[in-house]
């Protein structure tokens, strides 16, 4: 096949369990136009340059033929992801100044013990059964717990929000030879239901504070004001799935490598102070956000040797910078003692993803908590089935069952 048909080969579901073999075909092909028209980056320093060059938009305004179906549902601002300095930045630190530092820096840190806590429940309530699905079971309730108490979302509304995201992250399924119109319908629908809901749940509380991260966005006066009842729909959509999608990733893909790699497991099992180091190495290895595909030169620029055209789709693929090896030492080596671990697992530059900080402790407290409770846990498919988006990318069942007492 011909390098131009690469993005077609990358999001075809049947690459899914495996597309790094792809990746290093792009490598070698260096900066790749394809079929489409777009543009892709494989390589860690040319994507290291483009995530920090400000000639690079990431609003779909300034794209060639731009799809409609991404923009944001009528009525709703883009929410900060899809916009470029100075909005961005505007936009951002008005949500991040209740979020973390330097205004509330304790905010994220004082949630490690209800972490642990959710995550020894959830372990817990594997009761005696033989066979879990530490999706179901454990990778996708304890992010979507945390974040929805962060944000102040009722218990009893978690299974909306679940239904809600199911619905918008198969809206960007890129999978080829597929009609995506009824998806992405569906998909602007839930969104518009979830920040209805969001700006409904902000509206409650104004007046009203109470200890949650919505309260405080829609109550707290900073020096630049507050959100406008539209941006803090728009942002809390955002903080409600980013704060939980790309997490249920990082564990399943954590927990899925330490199976394949059963001496570092029992390593990380004796010596739980690896582990920060270890949830480091799974973000460059197996990170939860493959590529980012909103991204577009506001003139022509060149990249290795080759001219993006203004306003072409540049799609940045952050999971095959991660395995470069003109980067990276052994870069399909697992090695969760690596050093100079500077990966794109969060992104890079202005853009790179506030939620960082919970995402890592989330993940250690949950891979600390199943490797210290479950005894000899054998993986029961490999590969196991994945979810259909090649974006965020990760298995949609990983059922292990328990060594017999």
């Amino acid at each position: 096949m011909t390098p131009d048909t690469l993005m077609r080969r990358i999001t075809d579901y049947a690459n899914r369990a495996d597309p790094y073999p792809l990746y290093a075909e792009l490598r070698e092909n260096g900066v790749v136009r394809q079929d489409n028209g777009a543009y892709l980056v494989g390589t860690y320093h040319e994507i290291a340059a483009l995530l920090h060059d400000p000639r690079l938009s990431s609003d779909l305004h300034n794209r060639i033929d731009p799809d409609e179906s991404l923009l944001p549902p009528e009525g709703l601002p883009p929410a900060f992801i899809g916009l470029d300095d100075p909005e961005h930045d505007r936009l951002r630190r008005l949500a991040m100044r209740p979020f973390g530092p330097p205004h509330t820096p304790g905010r994220i840190d004082a949630l490690h013990g209800d972490i642990t806590r959710i995550a020894e429940e959830l372990i817990d309530a594997f009761g005696d059964k033989d066979r879990i699905d530490l999706v179901d079971d454990f990778a996708y309730p304890l992010p979507v717990t945390v974040i929805c108490r962060l944000l102040g979302v009722p218990h009893d509304d978690v299974p909306r929000v679940r239904a809600w995201t199911n619905d918008i992250i198969a809206g960007v399924d890129l999978t080829p030879d597929q009609d995506p119109e009824q998806r992405r319908r569906t998909a602007r629908e839930a969104r518009t239901a979830m920040a209805l809901y969001m700006g409904d749940l902000a509206e409650h509380r104004r007046g009203r504070p109470s200890a949650d991260l919505l309260s405080a966005l829609v109550n707290e006066e900073g020096p630049e004001g507050r959100l406008t009842p539209a941006e803090l729909m728009a942002t809390a959509v955002l903080l409600l799935i980013a704060g939980h999608e790309t997490t249920v990733n990082l564990i399943t893909n954590g927990m899925l490598t330490l199976l394949r790699h059963p001496g570092i497991l029992e390593q990380l099992r004796a010596d739980p102070a690896l582990m920060p180091g270890a949830v480091e190495e799974l973000l460059r290895y197996e990170p939860p956000v493959q590529f980012l595909p909103q991204r577009s030169p506001l003139t022509d620029i060149e990249v290795a040797g080759v001219t993006v055209p203004k306003g072409a789709p540049l799609i940045l693929v952050l999971a095959s910078g991660n395995r470069d090896p003109l980067r990276f030492e052994a870069p399909d080596r697992f090695d969760p003692l690596r050093e100079d671990n500077q990966h794109f697992g969060f992104g890079s530059g202005v853009h790179n993803c506030f939620g960082a900080p919970l995402a890592r402790i989330e993940t250690q407290i949950a891979l600390t908590a199943l490797l210290r409770r479950l005894d000899g846990p054998l993986l029961l498919d490999d590969p196991p089935p994945y979810r259909r988006s090649p974006v965020l990318r990760g298995p949609r069942h990983l059922l292990v069952e328990r060594a017999a007492p």
